[in-house]
């Protein structure tokens, strides 16, 4: 039971310490599930290229629904200086990153690739900033606790709002089709 009372009041002061620093909470009834943040990312993926994971007019349930989505994996960072930080996740990307949801939104994305994937990764995060999207997106990424594993067909875009204003940058793939690799 103390380790319990202490996981719990952990939890708790990792939940402060998000908050805090600007950093979004977990999805939950209290925060409609992330409801604006889902409708932003569906969005601009929909003005984009014409997809969704979203219903045209999504309710709070929709948000619950794709947070605890544990096939689509849908991520996503802000456009925090000097580097971009994570800032959603569905519950597939958690399982598949392994990090629990306060740790993820204080983690700079680059470090959800390997140091010798990075290169390649600004290639691509240049590309979709070319051309706002890019539909087979493959490569390496490594989870919180080490392990390595290839995403493939992945959608990656520019999280832009109504104005155009770049809000940051996501990705979708369904996790079925990840392939974890060897070290």
């Amino acid at each position: 039971r103390l380790q319990e009372a202490m996981v719990t009041l952990l939890r708790v002061g990792q939940r402060r310490l998000s908050a805090s620093a600007g950093r979004p909470l977990a999805p939950s009834a209290a925060n409609a599930y992330l409801l604006e943040h889902a409708r932003l990312l569906n969005g601009s993926l929909l003005r984009l290229t014409g997809r969704s994971f979203l219903p045209t007019d999504p309710t709070a349930d929709d948000a619950r629904l794709l947070a605890a989505n544990a096939e689509l994996v849908v991520v996503s960072h802000g456009v925090d200086a000097p580097e971009p930080v994570f800032n959603y996740a569905t519950r597939a990307g958690l399982e598949l990153w392994e990090i629990e949801w306060d740790a993820l939104v204080c983690l700079p994305s680059s470090k959800s690739a390997e140091q010798v994937e990075r290169s390649e990764r600004l290639k691509l995060l240049d590309e979709v900033r070319a051309n706002g999207f890019i539909a087979d997106y493959t490569g390496i990424r490594v989870s919180a606790k080490g392990r390595r594993f290839m995403i493939s067909n992945a959608l990656v875009w520019d999280v832009r709002d109504e104005a155009g204003v770049l809000r940051g940058q996501a990705c979708t793939f369904e996790r079925s089709k990840v392939k974890f690799v060897e070290s």
